[in-house]
């Protein structure tokens, strides 16, 4: 069945209905330092999307008995001129249920102007937009159309309110680390104190982790995590930039024994398979919206299992895309929720991506619906 048309759209979600409880205090987000790649330039406190003017792009793409099916990323702007002018054109008239080929395809026409980053989106929006079709077309949940079947995969909060996570019902957490190299001793101090705290509120047993969002060097991470070793953190997350490779392969021989995670900022299989060669990681962590959708996120998590590391998806529980993988693909063991919203609003009363069913006690499953279940009416979307 041949694709006719591939288009960028916008989603323009509608207002939320009724009111909000009120929250016991303000996020984490708005009142909490994060360590960040610019804090040597912004101060510690930045939020990214403000720096940039895009927000999600939505891809639909539709074959010619007339189905429909529908994928998503950010970095709106950019993106949608690559679907819009290069890949949507050249995969017209493909089979639209060839998804390997069709993975495979894009990829090698973004060689010209570079795989990843911006072109990595906008060939994940589009794959995703292909696996939702083809649930549509054979009338399955995607989460079957990758061999899986209806389960319940447990869930890991990342917020900074482990507090609210636990009365939520979660059981394991990832923070986010306040201070980076800029802030020098006081705050690796303030860094110990918040995660000594943590632990203290969630106790002893739970998992912990860390993340580190691409902000610091090899000897702060070392030094980090030796004052941090006392509260057990499950992993550190992201410490140095992706493109720090040489820093990986350093830092895993400083820190033979701690539990070492990245992979949201890799684009493609490729540097997953690198980091599984030369097990400079232990937990892969694609983002299924980024890295090359659903067709790169299955083969990442074959080159994990093949190598004995795990593979914990970057917001696998946040979104259909990563529901639907967590429930269809067996190595995935955890899955990701963020929780960005003020203590005290209960989870339903906060708006989720399209198509995405709610944690209950800490897990997540995924739609039966058809695809990823994802139903947007006509009029939220418009041409970008």
């Amino acid at each position: 069945m041949k694709i006719t048309a591939i288009e960028a759209l916008r989603y323009s979600p509608p207002e939320p209905a009724g009111a909000h409880p009120a929250p016991s205090r303000p996020s984490w987000q708005g009142r909490q330092d994060v360590s960040h790649p610019l804090a040597r330039y912004r101060g510690r406190r930045v939020d990214f999307n403000s720096l940039m003017p895009w927000g999600d792009l939505w891809v639909r793409v539709r074959a010619e008995n007339g189905t429909s099916g529908l994928g998503a990323t950010q970095f709106a702007g950019p993106v949608a001129a690559l679907v819009r002018d290069h890949l949507g054109p050249a995969l017209v008239g493909e089979d639209c249920r060839a998804t390997d080929r069709l993975a495979d395809l894009m990829f090698r026409l973004t060689k010209p102007y570079g795989s990843a980053g911006i072109a990595s989106c906008a060939v994940s929006a589009i794959d995703l937009a292909l696996w939702d079709l083809r649930g549509r077309i054979a009338g399955e949940p995607v989460y079957r159309l990758l061999g899986g079947a209806p389960r319940r995969v447990p869930c890991y909060a990342t917020t900074n309110d482990v507090d609210w996570a636990m009365e939520l019902g979660f059981e394991a957490f990832k923070v986010t680390l306040g201070y980076g190299p800029e802030a020098g001793s006081e705050g690796l101090d303030r860094n110990e104190a918040f995660i000594a705290e943590c632990r203290e509120t969630i106790g002893d047993e739970p998992d912990l982790y860390i993340d580190c969002w691409m902000s610091l060097d090899v000897d702060y991470a070392v030094r980090l995590a030796e004052r941090l070793y006392p509260y057990q953190p499950g992993w550190l997350e992201e410490c140095l930039l992706p493109e720090d490779l040489d820093g990986h392969v350093a830092l895993r021989r400083r820190l033979p024994a701690q539990t070492l995670a990245t992979g949201e900022h890799w684009y493609s299989p490729f540097p997953f398979q690198w980091a599984a060669a030369r097990r400079v990681v232990d937990v892969l962590q694609p983002d299924i919206q980024w890295c090359g959708g659903l067709s790169a996120v299955a083969r990442i998590a074959a080159i994990a299992d093949s190598a004995g590391l795990a593979v914990m998806p970057h917001l696998a529980g946040t979104t259909a895309f990563g529901q639907h993988a967590s429930a269809g693909i067996s190595t995935i063991h955890r899955a990701e929720y963020r929780i960005g919203s003020a203590p005290g609003v209960p989870l339903e009363r906060v708006p989720q991506a399209p198509g995405a069913v709610l944690p209950v006690n800490g897990e997540i499953g995924a739609s039966d619906a058809p695809g990823f279940g994802i139903e947007i009416p006509e009029a939220q979307l418009s041409p970008y």
